[in-house]
Protein backbone atom coordinates (compact mmCIF):
# COMPACT_ATOMS: atom_id res chain seq x y z
CA UNK A 1 0.00 0.00 0.00
CA UNK A 2 1.63 3.24 -0.96
CA UNK A 3 2.23 5.57 1.72
CA UNK A 4 1.02 8.48 0.56
CA UNK A 5 -2.69 7.22 0.10
CA UNK A 6 -2.22 5.31 3.58
CA UNK A 7 -2.20 8.34 4.87
CA UNK A 8 -4.17 11.34 3.52
CA UNK A 9 -5.84 13.96 4.40
CA UNK A 10 -7.61 16.32 2.00
CA UNK A 11 -8.27 20.02 3.56
CA UNK A 12 -10.16 22.90 1.74
CA UNK A 13 -10.80 26.05 3.08
CA UNK A 14 -13.47 29.16 1.94
CA UNK A 15 -13.37 32.46 3.77
CA UNK A 16 -15.13 35.76 4.49
CA UNK A 17 -14.91 39.19 4.97
CA UNK A 18 -17.14 39.97 8.58
CA UNK A 19 -17.68 43.74 8.11
CA UNK A 20 -19.44 44.23 11.53
CA UNK A 21 -16.71 42.86 13.56
CA UNK A 22 -14.20 45.27 11.72
CA UNK A 23 -12.84 48.56 12.06
CA UNK A 24 -11.04 49.78 9.23
CA UNK A 25 -10.00 53.19 11.08
CA UNK A 26 -8.23 50.95 13.71
CA UNK A 27 -6.94 48.60 11.05
CA UNK A 28 -8.85 45.38 12.02
CA UNK A 29 -10.51 43.58 9.33
CA UNK A 30 -11.84 39.99 10.73
CA UNK A 31 -12.52 37.50 8.41
CA UNK A 32 -14.32 34.04 9.38
CA UNK A 33 -13.29 30.43 7.48
CA UNK A 34 -15.04 27.70 7.25
CA UNK A 35 -12.65 24.61 6.68
CA UNK A 36 -13.58 21.15 5.39
CA UNK A 37 -11.71 18.10 6.12
CA UNK A 38 -12.27 14.72 4.78
CA UNK A 39 -10.35 11.29 4.94
CA UNK A 40 -9.18 10.38 1.77
CA UNK A 41 -6.89 8.23 2.39
CA UNK A 42 -6.84 4.38 3.74
CA UNK A 43 -6.47 4.76 7.33
CA UNK A 44 -8.47 6.32 10.07
CA UNK A 45 -6.66 9.41 11.81
CA UNK A 46 -7.44 11.89 14.23
CA UNK A 47 -6.68 15.39 14.26
CA UNK A 48 -4.16 16.55 17.17
CA UNK A 49 -3.64 19.86 16.89
CA UNK A 50 -3.45 22.97 14.05
CA UNK A 51 -0.45 25.13 13.20
CA UNK A 52 -1.61 28.71 11.37
CA UNK A 53 0.54 30.86 9.71
CA UNK A 54 -1.33 33.90 8.92
CA UNK A 55 -0.10 37.00 6.54
CA UNK A 56 -0.99 40.37 6.12
CA UNK A 57 -0.31 42.77 3.21
CA UNK A 58 2.51 44.29 4.90
CA UNK A 59 4.24 40.59 5.57
CA UNK A 60 3.39 40.61 9.28
CA UNK A 61 3.33 37.21 10.47
CA UNK A 62 0.84 35.59 13.28
CA UNK A 63 1.74 32.26 13.90
CA UNK A 64 -1.09 30.14 15.86
CA UNK A 65 -0.48 26.44 17.20
CA UNK A 66 -3.16 24.75 19.80
CA UNK A 67 -4.83 21.66 20.30
CA UNK A 68 -7.56 20.36 18.19
CA UNK A 69 -9.98 22.73 16.19
CA UNK A 70 -12.54 24.57 17.92
CA UNK A 71 -12.37 22.67 20.98
CA UNK A 72 -12.71 19.02 19.47
CA UNK A 73 -10.38 16.12 18.01
CA UNK A 74 -12.31 14.79 15.18
CA UNK A 75 -11.34 11.20 14.03
CA UNK A 76 -12.57 10.32 11.19
CA UNK A 77 -12.69 7.24 9.27
CA UNK A 78 -11.75 6.14 5.44
CA UNK A 79 -14.43 8.51 3.65
CA UNK A 80 -15.23 11.00 6.45
CA UNK A 81 -15.03 14.69 6.81
CA UNK A 82 -15.32 17.15 9.54
CA UNK A 83 -16.28 20.90 8.54
CA UNK A 84 -15.78 23.80 11.13
CA UNK A 85 -16.27 28.02 10.82
CA UNK A 86 -13.82 29.69 12.95
CA UNK A 87 -12.28 33.37 12.63
CA UNK A 88 -9.02 35.93 12.24
CA UNK A 89 -8.35 39.29 12.52
CA UNK A 90 -5.76 41.02 10.24
CA UNK A 91 -4.15 44.87 9.78
CA UNK A 92 -5.14 44.70 6.17
CA UNK A 93 -7.80 44.73 3.68
CA UNK A 94 -6.11 41.64 2.38
CA UNK A 95 -4.02 38.55 3.36
CA UNK A 96 -3.27 35.03 3.10
CA UNK A 97 -3.79 31.67 5.65
CA UNK A 98 -2.02 28.39 5.65
CA UNK A 99 -1.11 25.55 7.84
CA UNK A 100 -1.17 21.88 8.55
CA UNK A 101 -3.02 19.75 11.06
CA UNK A 102 -0.82 17.42 13.48
CA UNK A 103 -2.83 14.08 12.86
CA UNK A 104 -2.61 10.75 14.32
CA UNK A 105 -3.32 7.60 12.29
CA UNK A 106 -5.30 4.76 14.15
CA UNK A 107 -2.15 2.85 13.66
CA UNK A 108 -0.49 4.88 15.71
CA UNK A 109 1.30 6.66 12.96
CA UNK A 110 1.57 11.05 12.65
CA UNK A 111 1.78 12.89 10.20
CA UNK A 112 0.81 16.34 8.97
CA UNK A 113 -2.65 17.22 6.47
CA UNK A 114 -1.53 20.43 5.09
CA UNK A 115 -3.98 23.07 4.70
CA UNK A 116 -3.36 24.92 1.12
CA UNK A 117 -2.77 28.73 1.18
CA UNK A 118 -6.27 30.41 0.78
CA UNK A 119 -6.62 34.08 0.72
CA UNK A 120 -8.63 36.56 3.11
CA UNK A 121 -10.14 39.59 1.52
CA UNK A 122 -12.67 42.40 1.67
CA UNK A 123 -14.61 42.38 -1.24
CA UNK A 124 -14.17 44.64 -4.39
CA UNK A 125 -10.34 44.64 -2.69
CA UNK A 126 -9.10 41.75 -5.60
CA UNK A 127 -10.28 41.36 -8.86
Amino acid sequence: MAESRKYHITVTARATFVPEQSDEAAGRYVFSYTIHIANTGQIAAQLISRHWLISDAHARLQEVRGLGVVGEQPFLRPGESFEYTSGTAISTPVGVMRGTYQMVAEDGSPFDAVVPEFVLSMPRILH
